[in-house]
């Protein structure tokens, strides 16, 4: 019989095509390592433009829209017998995300690296097996002198007695539906549990918020949190915090969710429940044991290169974290493309990367938003960082005042001694834009006298951050 061709050997294999793989199969194009992107899912283009930021902000803009027309009195006008046509909402949605993954897919097929439609599992250390998505032909095997594991990360299904009984939506269930409950309770406090709240009562429905943890977005500081909850109660949204869920139960054709809140039973009933406690790595069906990979609760270890225990293995993205982040899993991506490139000495050891996480960036599109760059007060305290901080409210605010848009604040931190900006947090309108400012101010170390000399045109919502930075300034 005649011996069987070796499986090609490839420089850079990646596992998984989203955000963090193919930024890193296009850096390691241009680094001329001999690079194969494998990725197994149904449709290529990855969580971001498949199930999460983009479909979720294009149902939210819709959200955003109904809120302004309910709003028309308070501007001298009249938008009466409003209506919503679900439907017609998810139609555009599914139109704008086929253009943005039709544009992924080519970028994919046609980039200078090869792609393997399958799944992958791991033989040993370098070899991968590859089955094709299709199943009607044998699995492929590929060497990988180098690989990266951008997997992503799935929804997260608790063990709740009687939620798979009862039945719950969860995201992927809401991005893709096309009806609207009258009412919804929403299980978690997180960004996800947050913007679907939105989504939903920005649309008509009643919401209820159930939050485990003592307060929502439990990793910001608590004035920018707690500001975020009273503008959720002041739109009609209820919200249980500190609570500990026992069970869900279906009563009289509501679902019912029962819970604990300080000791104390509580009961929640509505037509419909969204499961958004959060996703996990998705790492189950790789077969790491076999390359030696070291997991911890799914979620794969690296260090600040990107390689996991295994020095030729790296990882990106959801599935190591620690910030599952679209911008943060790119820059991840291109730094182990890069360092693979270093470790097998297609550049030199000085070009190697190590990503840092000073200018991490949060956005929330809630109503009002959501953002953060940096250090949080809290955070800089646990690091004994000598601070100075300072806030100032949309509401005495000219430009907020006159859009309308006056709940929440502006927030900045920075270093006592040097003034150096920190950190900042916003709550308010268009707070996803309104960062950048802060993002841009902190890439090259700028003071918050550096920040209150510039000049800002007026009315502008920009402005306010004049506000928090002359108070630091005078501060002694």
């Amino acid at each position: 019989m005649p011996a069987s061709s070796p499986p090609p050997t490839y420089d850079f294999a990646i596992i998984g095509g989203g955000s963090a793989g193919y930024a890193a199969a296009r850096t390691a194009a241009e680094l001329n390592l001999k690079t194969v992107v494998v990725d197994g899912s149904e449709t290529l283009g990855g969580l971001c433009i498949l199930r999460g930021c983009m479909p979720s902000k294009t149902l939210i803009e819709s959200a955003n829209r109904n809120l302004t027309l309910r709003r028309a009195k308070e501007f001298g006008l009249r938008a009466e017998n409003l209506e919503v046509y679900p439907e017609e909402i998810r139609s555009r949605k599914r139109r704008l995300i086929a253009e943005f993954a039709d544009y992924r897919t080519e970028q994919l097929i046609n980039g200078p690296f090869d792609l393997l439609r399958g799944s992958a599992k791991f033989l040993d250390p370098h070899l991968i097996e590859v089955t094709p998505i299709d199943k009607t032909t044998k699995p492929i095997l590929i060497q990988s002198k180098t690989a990266l594991i951008a997997t992503g990360s799935v929804i997260h299904h608790p063990d709740i007695p009687g939620a798979q009984e009862t039945g719950y939506l969860t995201s992927d269930d809401v991005l893709d539906g096309d009806r609207l409950p009258l009412s919804i309770i929403i299980l978690g406090g997180g960004a996800i549990a947050l913007e679907m709240a939105h989504f939903f009562e920005g649309l008509g429905s009643n919401v209820t918020i159930v939050q485990r943890s003592p307060h929502i977005l439990k990793d910001l500081d608590h004035d920018v949190t707690s500001t975020l909850a009273q503008a959720f109660k002041n739109r009609g949204i209820t919200l249980h915090c500190n609570t500990s869920l026992k069970k869900i139960t279906t009563e009289k054709d509501r679902k019912t969710v029962h819970f604990e809140n300080q000791g104390a039973p509580f009961v929640v009933r509505a037509s419909e429940i969204l499961m958004a406690l959060g996703r996990r790595p998705a790492t189950d069906s790789l077969q790491l044991d076999k390359a030696g990979v070291t997991i911890e609760d799914h979620r794969i270890l690296t260090d600040n290169s990107q390689v996991t225990n295994i020095p030729h293995i790296f990882a990106a993205g959801d599935v190591c974290g620690p910030h599952e982040i679209v911008h943060i899993a790119i820059e991840q991506g291109e730094v182990a493309a890069t360092n693979a490139a270093t470790l097998l000495g297609r550049l030199d050891h000085s070009q190697k990367q190590l990503i840092d996480y000073r200018l991490k960036i949060l956005g929330i599109f809630t109503e009002p938003q959501v953002a953060a760059v940096g250090l949080s007060e809290h955070e800089a305290k646990e690091q004994n960082l000598p601070i100075l901080t300072a806030s100032y409210p949309f509401d005495d605010h000219g430009k907020s005042l006159v859009r309308g848009d006056d709940e929440g604040l502006v927030k900045l931190i920075a270093h006592a001694d040097s003034r150096e900006i920190l950190g900042a947090s916003i709550v308010g309108p268009e707070a996803v834009e309104l960062i950048h400012e802060i993002v841009v101010a902190m890439n090259f170390h700028a003071t918050t006298d550096d920040l209150a000399s510039i000049p800002h045109y007026h009315p502008t919502l920009s402005e306010i951050w004049t506000y928090p930075a002359e108070e630091i300034n005078d501060s002694k």
